[in-house]
């Protein structure tokens, strides 16, 4: 299940794509825009750019702008930053201790094959989809 955080960030950064004026777009005006809290916003977007997703500054101009051009992110991109590994069942996981009955397990090829397609899914979208068009 993709958490209310992975899913506004998504909103975060297609409201920045959508506003882009060049300059930076105040936190307060994509939280009003949005209807979202601002306070659980700021939490976002400070992961947002940690992520190297979004750039900020602070004081008189300030607030938020995206680093690339909408279509040079993907949705999955942004998903992952948030929630981390698109990852079914814990032996898939990066970094899982080798299950010792993979080689016996029938189901393993099921979950492997629906990550997989989760994968494709989300990096084949690119927040240019998302954006409305003039």
């Amino acid at each position: 299940m993709i958490s209310t955080k992975g899913r506004y960030a998504i909103r975060v950064m297609a409201d920045l794509a959508e506003h882009d004026t060049g300059g930076y777009i105040p936190l307060k005006d994509i939280a009003e825009r949005q209807e979202l809290s601002k306070k659980y916003l700021e939490i976002i977007v400070k992961e947002l750019v940690s992520g190297g997703l979004l750039t900020g500054a602070s004081g008189k101009g300030g607030g938020y702008k995206l680093l690339r051009k909408p279509e040079e992110y993907t949705v999955g991109e942004i998903l992952e930053q948030m929630e981390g590994k698109f990852t079914t069942v814990a032996c898939l996981m990066d970094g899982a201790e080798p299950c010792p009955r993979a080689a016996a397990c029938e189901q393993l090829p099921l979950w492997a094959e629906y990550d997989q397609l989760t994968h494709d899914f989300f990096y084949s979208r690119y927040l240019s989809d998302l954006i409305k068009k003039d």
